[in-house]
């Protein structure tokens, strides 16, 4: 890859090589001995905990020695999602990367910019001798992406930084001061199992062909929830004939809005060619209330020759538990930020287990006590369908901090570069700056910044490429004036 921008296609150059190492969430051991050995063969000192976050030390250029220390942070783990059609294995194949005009996107799966794109700009300034620079710390948590838990374990005392940058931000332009804090809850439904007369016929039902996307950063665009989908084709079709259902999956992580879904049902061979019908305008109603989010949306039902003839004897309190679990969002913040989704809920992923069916929901919410009350909703409607259920994965919102130094400093800079005043944004996702700051013995004072980014979490997932080179000039301006504080 050749790019105009020098340090571009430097950047590109790491971030290809980090794109060969499979980094799926809660399989990071790969990707960290990397780094360990790329920071020995550079004689940059290193530091891991018992999880396996990693600080990498880069001492501070000439005349920066008594700088404060920085912390440039980002995560080693990404989201695995592909297309249907791919035969991507993310525990062993690269990434392949394909530049498409002014995007770098991925063949049929995520890309991984979120978040090797903050490893390989960190890489490249501790490459470079020539770069003034304060004192670095390189920290790279774990399993960012199912739960901040890397983040979480860290132990006070595991970095010395006062001052941190994270590389974890989505849109160049934009200083993110804040993020929305979460949980996810847990729902399994025991289920019990019936043979099913010889009339009947196996089939499958799918929904699939929606975008899907981040379940924070586009909860507020209204795309279709593969799973509130298909749970609302198997009510309309329960109000015609019976159905027995056998199977339903959909949905593959917490934070990554269900873009496909299927079910095995059991349907009186009576009924099939009117099934069939009525899924066709289903399917029309459906396209017409998704146009604009969701124009590639199908419904397909197709012949199963499973030889099974047990099915699911409360094929009812599924469906009913499914249409009265609620996605998306809650509701907007009060405060003084235009559209800012203050609390929302992602019905994030189902597969039946054994003798369970399991249901995977992610609240977030910049606001504790509004977390809580979405959480204890969603508890209640499932204990009142028979489940067992039980909220984990907590983090902290990240509050902003208008008066901060850092941002002072940030804006007068970006302003100076382009010409033009940066964007101060709040956003829904989480990021893990305020659970880093819990862990320092002294007040952090911390921004978000990041290249343009599209459709994260998704294999739609882009990387703008001429953003990488803005953010690593105002990223290098910015070291540049943190030689003596603020």
């Amino acid at each position: 890859m050749i790019f105009n921008h020098q340090k571009t296609n430097e950047i590109l150059n790491w971030f290809e090589q980090i794109n060969q190492i499979p980094r799926e969430s809660g399989h990071e051991q790969a990707i960290c001995q990397w780094l360990i050995n790329w920071a020995k063969q550079n004689n940059f000192a290193i530091k891991t905990d018992s999880v396996q976050n990693l600080l990498i030390k880069v001492p501070a250029s000439n005349g920066y020695e008594n700088a404060p220390i920085v912390i440039l942070q980002g995560h080693l783990d990404m989201v695995c999602e592909k297309k249907p059609d791919s035969t991507h294995d993310f525990r062993k194949d690269p990434i392949k990367m394909i530049v498409d005009g002014d995007w770098l996107r991925a063949d049929k799966t995520t890309l991984g910019a979120d978040n090797g794109i903050a490893i390989a700009m960190a890489m490249t300034i501790a490459m470079d001798n020539n770069i003034p620079h304060p004192p670095l710390e390189l920290l790279f948590t774990i399993d960012e992406e199912t739960g901040l838990h890397g983040a979480s374990a860290i132990k006070p005392g595991f970095f010395d930084g006062r001052i941190l940058i994270n590389i974890d931000s989505e849109q160049e332009g934009y200083l993110t001061i804040g993020c929305a804090g979460g949980c996810n809850t847990n729902i399994a439904l025991p289920i019990e199992w019936a043979r099913i007369p010889s009339n009947y016929q196996l089939v499958t039902i799918k929904a699939g062909g929606m975008t899907g996307g981040h379940s924070g950063i586009e909860i507020h665009a209204e795309r279709a929830n593969a799973i509130k989908v298909l749970a609302q084709t198997l009510n309309f079709i329960r109000q015609q004939t019976e159905i027995r259902l056998v199977n339903f999956t959909g949905g593959t992580a917490h934070n990554a809005i269900p873009r496909d879904a299927k079910a095995i049902v059991f349907i009186p061979q009576s009924e099939i060619e009117k099934i069939k019908a009525t899924l066709r305008k289903m399917e029309e109603s459906l396209k017409a209330e998704y146009q604009q989010t969701d124009p590639y949306l199908f419904l397909k039902i197709e012949n199963n020759d499973d030889n099974s003839m047990q099915a699911i004897t409360n094929t009812d309190t599924v469906i009913d538990l499914l249409i009265a679990l609620p996605h998306g969002v809650a509701t907007l913040s009060s405060q003084n930020i235009a559209s800012l989704v203050e609390t929302s809920n992602n019905l994030a992923s189902i597969r039946i287990q054994g003798n369970n069916l399991k249901i995977l929901t992610s609240q977030r919410s910049a606001v504790e006590s509004k977390l809580e009350f979405l959480t204890q909703r969603i508890e209640a409607i499932a204990r009142l369908a028979g489940c067992i259920v039980y909220s984990d994965n907590r983090y902290a919102a990240w509050q902003p901090q208008m008066d901060s130094p850092l941002l002072a400093i940030s804006c007068k800079i970006y302003e100076q570069m382009f010409r033009k005043q940066p964007i101060i944004d709040v956003i829904h996702a989480g990021l893990e700056c305020g659970i880093i700051a819990e862990k320092s013995s002294a007040k952090l004072d911390m921004i978000s910044i990041g290249p343009t980014i599209k459709y994260a979490h998704s294999p739609d997932e882009k990387l703008l490429i001429g953003t990488v080179g803005k953010v690593w000039d105002f990223l290098l301006e910015l070291l540049k004036n943190l030689r003596s504080g603020f």
